[in-house]
């Protein structure tokens, strides 16, 4: 064996070791965001939240008790607007994971430092893995999974340093991601090797890297998505006079509104759109570099347009047809939907021009 293989081999060898190593920090980040969401359980949250319910039933707010000449006085209830003229529920953005609780926000603080320190520890896995083969770390399934991850967690953070009241989306974040490493590692795992032909090509750098930061802000979108569907129907049956039960109530309670998750599902869509449309068009140009045609309906092109569909679909049902709230959400979840069939269906199941590596 050569000195550069050897080399090459210990570098493939130091990756893997840092990806289980971010697994590690990633699983303790998780603890962390659950013992947050605990704690948060524990404050005044569900108890207010059960005061305000009670009252909003009767058509009032709660009683503002104040102290007056060495007495107290309960002055008059204020009215709780539940919906507004235009559809749209008047209801404040819950406090987030921690409830309010000093030491929930305190292992909240905490779960974010462990992600910072996961994000760090896989960024060095996704680079050593690109020196072991002196090329971008895109050439199967594995390298695009590592990265992929990489890049959501990375999209995370940057929301957290903008200060955006994303720290809720924590624990659902280290889950998936654990989730999308595990399979990483066991099912799609590729030896490093060296590209085949047709990879060989500055597009590569320009069309894989677009694709995986687009798919990595959908899924934030998505996870925005899912959880304003869950707020949704427990504002919807507060609003009716029904009662969630206590874990609902606890958990959801703690969110921030639905209608602030459907604006932030629907900015993060809108905002990655254009460069998923420049993605499909810069994998276009690539396909008439390498196979002499731009436009050949593989499986692989096929999917990116009917996410692309979808997506455009949804952008414009919000923009003309003024769909907001569910039916909305739902034509977000079959474009994200469309999105996962062509990163792991295609992929594993179907055999195209894009198939490379095995998987």
């Amino acid at each position: 064996m050569t000195l550069a293989a050897a080399t090459n081999e210990h570098l493939a060898s130091m990756s893997n070791t840092l990806i289980y190593s971010s697994m590690a920090v990633y699983t303790l980040a998780f603890f962390a965001y659950i013992a947050e969401w605990l704690f948060g359980s524990r404050s005044k949250v569900a108890r207010t939240a059960d005061a305000l319910t009670a009252d909003t039933r009767a058509g009032q707010g709660p009683a503002v008790t104040v102290k007056q000449a060495g007495g107290t006085a309960v002055l008059e209830r204020p009215k709780v607007v539940v919906r507004a003229a235009a559809g749209a529920r008047d209801v404040p953005d819950g406090p987030g994971a921690h409830g309010g609780d000093v030491q929930g926000d305190l292992y909240g603080r905490i779960a974010v430092s462990l992600t910072v320190l996961a994000f760090v520890v896989e960024l060095a896995g996704v680079i050593t893995r690109a020196a072991s083969v002196q090329r971008a770390p895109w050439g199967n399934m594995y390298e695009f999974n590592i990265t992929f991850s990489t890049v959501a967690v990375a999209v995370y953070l940057g929301l957290l340093a903008l200060k955006k009241n994303v720290r809720w989306m924590g624990l659902f974040l280290t889950t998936t991601v654990l989730l999308d490493l595990g399979l990483a590692v066991t099912v799609l795992y590729t030896a490093s090797d060296q590209l085949v032909p047709a990879l060989h090509s500055y597009w590569l750098y320009i069309h894989v890297s677009t694709a995986i930061f687009c798919g990595a802000v959908f899924y934030v979108g998505a996870v925005a998505t899912i959880l304003y569907l869950f707020k949704d129907s427990y504002e919807t049956k507060l609003q009716t006079g029904g009662k969630p039960g206590a874990f609902a109530t606890s958990v959801l309670e703690r969110l921030p509104a639905s209608a602030t998750l459907d604006k932030f599902a629907y900015k993060v869509n809108a905002a990655v759109f254009p460069l998923w449309t420049f993605t499909i068009i810069a994998g276009a140009i690539w396909a008439g570099d390498a196979w002499g045609r731009y436009w050949n309906w593989d499986p692989k092109e096929t999917w990116s347009f009917i996410t692309w569909v979808a997506y455009a679909g949804y952008l414009h049902a919000r923009a003309t047809a003024g769909w907001k709230g569910r039916k909305a959400a739902y034509l977000a979840m079959i474009a994200f939907g469309c999105f996962l069939f062509n990163y792991y269906g295609v992929n594993i199941f179907v055999t195209g021009k894009h198939s490379y590596a095995g998987v």
